[in-house]
């Protein structure tokens, strides 16, 4: 996630190259953000100097590396951004804090999806202890690199089976429908290509109308039609279900 969150960065409109930091134990990493024109740092403090903090690593290493920072962190000055699934807004609170002292660091808990990298990213985002400006700051960031939701922190857990692990999803249905296309008799790259466009075609209409999906369907299923037999045959193996199914059981 973090290289993708770089990748959709250097296409936008907000930083130069020279305006990233990216630190990683990987030197294959490096060197590829590297030649993009990004420094790069082996070492997490030197990089945590910068305005904006991005710590996006897996959730029980999010702990550790907050604390490594920590010392070289200005709450006065930062913003820090939290990219990890399951850590709390009390986790950060408890581990940021400094002693007895009163000021709390500016702390955003984000769930962005992997497709950050070419800036159509659905993220969520969870502002901890933050100004207006800094929120409005962090906002105009993610949707630089595809849309944003300020939501309740009580709702990121939904937010990241719906629209992270989500992209999976709409890759599994894809998966699904191109087998379908090649057993149909398209070849496999047909296929795929077949239901990439239409699945863009799906979107884009239901963007540019403003129509419930519902009311797309019924554009297209004739009465008797062939479309209305092969939807209520995958409702009949539990489509919808299925789905509903998949996204309650990503949040357990």
């Amino acid at each position: 996630m973090g290289g993708s969150m770089v990748k959709g960065l250097l296409q936008g409109n907000i930083f130069a190259a020279e305006d990233i930091t990216v630190a990683d134990v990987s030197p294959q990493v490096l060197s590829e953000f590297e030649q993009a024109g990004v420094s790069v740092t082996t070492d997490n403090q030197q990089a945590a100097t910068s305005d904006i903090v991005v710590v996006v690593v897996k959730p029980w290493l999010v702990q550790k590396v907050l604390q490594e920072i920590k010392p070289v962190l200005d709450y006065d000055r930062q913003v820090i951004i939290v990219i990890a699934a399951g850590v709390s807004s009390s986790n950060l609170t408890e581990w940021l804090g400094k002693g007895n002292k009163a000021i709390l660091p500016q702390v955003f808990l984000a769930i962005p999806n992997i497709a950050i990298a070419m800036r159509t990213s659905m993220t969520f985002l969870v502002p901890v202890n933050a100004s207006y400006e800094k929120t409005r700051l962090v906002t105009d960031i993610f949707n630089d690199v595809g849309e944003t939701i300020i939501t309740d922190e009580k709702l990121l857990a939904g937010g990241t089976a719906l629209a992270s692990s989500g992209i999976a999803y709409a890759m599994r249905y894809l998966r699904a429908a191109a087998e379908g296309g090649v057993e149909l008799g398209f070849k496999a790259d047909a296929a795929q290509k077949i239901v990439m466009q239409t699945m863009n075609g799906a979107v884009k209409l239901l963007q540019t109308s403003g129509l419930h999906p519902e009311q797309a369907i019924d554009l297209v299923c004739t009465p008797g039609g062939v479309t209305i037999k092969g939807l209520n045959e995958m409702e009949h193996a539990g489509f919808t279900s299925a789905v509903i199914r998949g996204l309650k059981a990503g949040v357990k």
